[in-house]
């Protein structure tokens, strides 16, 4: 028998899918809070500057020995309440008790906080043969499992802080060295083995600390990979336009830059020509990682917003015209950063 249903009309075919598209890389910055009072306003107008160009995340920092915690919990509040963006609080261990440690995290997370970066921190200055009290908290690797522990016992105890941490699961970045920390006195190797050891305690990801030549970021991810790391390694990036504070942050660091670069940049007596080479250079840099697969750069401003703009802006993270506007303070002000905080102990 023949069928002489209308046949159906031809199924037209799908379009091919687009060809895949890398998402933009994140960006970021670190900030120190204020560490005088009068000091505030210009700390509340750089941030108000850089959140003007939509960062991922701005972490806050906290000197050494957590002396100005109350001032970087307060920024972190501020910054909660008053952006979109994502706050991640430094958080150090040296010095304090396992339960010091766990009844700060919890203050965090009353507060809402929701990332940290967890750090061992430097010994006190003043105290050459300080050593660890027994029973502390004395590795990052064991602060990421103690945050860990902390958000799972919330978790049981309270079925609203369980709920919370399924839809805004706890964030915990690390710190990494690629090539070698000098204050641990650890080599490039033993760093890789470190950031293993962090993954699989519960990191999340990974910032390495500031370097001035690609290939040590490269080189770095490249030996991690292979040795089974997964979690993104962001790359920490400083601009490099300001001799003083380049020699500043070796004394801090134990980073050297390269002789070449000191000597140009203090060649250049004109501080807006040091500012444009050193910017032009660092993005040299940043543009190489990037190249290579690094998947987001974090940017350590010293609370300098224009610096970490216009490197931004050099590696097309940043719209040059957003950044000007931004550096000129034209972006829309955020009411809750136009205020101040409370700050003590004194500026470094």
């Amino acid at each position: 028998m023949v069928d002489d249903a209308v046949p159906a009309p031809p199924v037209p075919s799908r379009p091919a899918p687009a060809p895949h598209r890398p998402a933009r890389p994140t960006l970021s910055f670190e900030l120190m809070p204020p560490r005088r009072p009068e000091v505030a306003p210009r700390f509340w107008d750089a941030a108000r500057r850089l959140v003007a160009v939509h960062p991922d995340f701005v972490s806050v920092t906290y000197g050494a020995g957590g002396g100005d915690r109350t001032t970087a919990r307060d920024v972190l509040r501020t910054l909660l309440a008053g952006t979109p963006v994502l706050p991640v609080a430094h958080l150090t261990c040296v010095g304090a008790s396992r339960e010091d440690v766990r009844q700060v995290v919890s203050d965090y997370l009353d507060a809402g906080v929701r990332a940290f970066l967890a750090l061992r921190g430097d010994p006190p200055h003043d105290q050459p043969d300080w050593r660890p009290a027994p029973g502390g908290v004395t590795s990052s690797i064991e602060l990421v499992r103690l945050l860990r522990d902390v958000e799972a016992d919330r978790a049981a105890a309270d079925p609203g802080a369980a709920l919370r941490g399924a839809a805004h699961p706890l964030s915990i970045a690390v710190a990494t060295f690629p090539d070698g920390n000098r204050a641990a006195g650890t080599t490039r190797a033993q760093e890789v083995r470190r950031l293993l050891d962090k993954e699989r305690a519960g990191a999340s990801f990974a910032i390495t600390q500031l370097f001035y030549e690609a290939a040590s970021y490269v080189d770095f991810v490249a030996e991690a990979r292979a040795a089974g790391v997964t979690i993104p390694v962001l790359a920490g990036m400083l601009p490099a336009t300001e001799p003083r504070r380049l020699h500043r942050v070796e004394e801090l660091t134990g980073v050297a830059p390269p002789p070449e670069l000191l000597e140009k940049l203090e060649a250049l007596e004109d501080p807006e020509a040091q500012h444009l080479y050193g910017v032009a250079r660092s993005a040299e840099v940043a543009q190489a990682v990037l190249d290579a697969g690094a998947p987001g750069l974090h940017v350590y401003t010293f609370n300098k917003h224009r610096p970490a703009l216009d490197l931004l802006a050099g590696v097309g993270l940043v719209d040059p015209v957003l950044a000007g506007r931004a550096s000129a303070g034209e972006a829309a002000p955020v009411e809750p950063l136009a205020a101040t905080v409370t700050a003590t102990a004194t500026e470094s």
